[in-house]
C-alpha cells in the first residue's frame, strides 16, 4: 500500500459512491488506474465491504451507551463475544486493559430499551457487573475500521 492507496482510502471513507473518475481527479490518476487499485484493495482485503451508514436518530436507535463489563475470573475473549453477539443491541465490543474486561458500545431505541439489553448482558454467566455511561451528545464520530 502507497500513499496513493491512502488517499484513495481516505476518500471512499467520505464517500464510498464517489466515482473512479472524481477520485482519480482528486488524487491525480485516471479513473481506470483508480479502478485497478480499488479492484486490488478489494481482492487483497484491505476494503472488506462498501457499506452505508444510517443516522441512529432517523433510524430510531439514538440512546447510546458506553458499558464496562467485569467478569467473575477469567473468561476468554470467545465466551464475551459469544454472549455480547447475542444482544442486538451491541454494536461495538472489545477487550480492554485496566480494571474492566471488556468495553461495550450499545444503542437502543429508548432508555427502557437499553435497560433491556444491559439486563441481558448482567444476567449472562461469568458476568459479575456493568458500569454504564449513557452519551449525551457526540462530538467527534469517525469510522476508521
Amino acid at each position: 500500500m502507497d500513499n496513493l492507496d491512502r488517499a484513495i482510502l481516505d476518500l471512499l471513507r467520505q464517500n464510498s459512491r464517489a466515482g473512479y473518475g472524481d477520485i482519480g481527479s482528486s488524487v491525480g490518476l485516471s479513473a481506470s488506474a483508480v479502478k485497478r487499485r480499488v479492484d486490488r484493495l478489494v481482492a487483497d482485503g484491505v476494503i472488506r465491504s462498501f457499506t452505508i451508514q444510517v443516522d441512529p436518530a432517523v433510524d430510531g436507535m439514538s440512546t447510546e451507551a458506553y458499558v464496562e463489563l467485569f467478569c467473575r475470573g477469567t473468561v476468554a475473549p470467545d465466551e464475551l463475544q459469544r454472549i455480547l453477539q447475542g444482544v442486538p443491541e451491541v454494536v461495538y465490543a472489545g477487550t480492554v486493559t485496566g480494571s474492566a474486561d471488556a468495553i461495550v458500545h450499545m444503542r437502543a431505541r429508548d432508555i427502557a430499551s437499553l435497560e433491556d439489553a444491559l439486563e441481558r448482558v448482567r444476567i449472562a454467566p461469568n458476568v459479575d457487573h456493568t458500569r454504564s455511561a449513557i452519551v449525551l451528545s457526540r462530538l467527534v464520530n469517525r469510522n476508521r475500521d
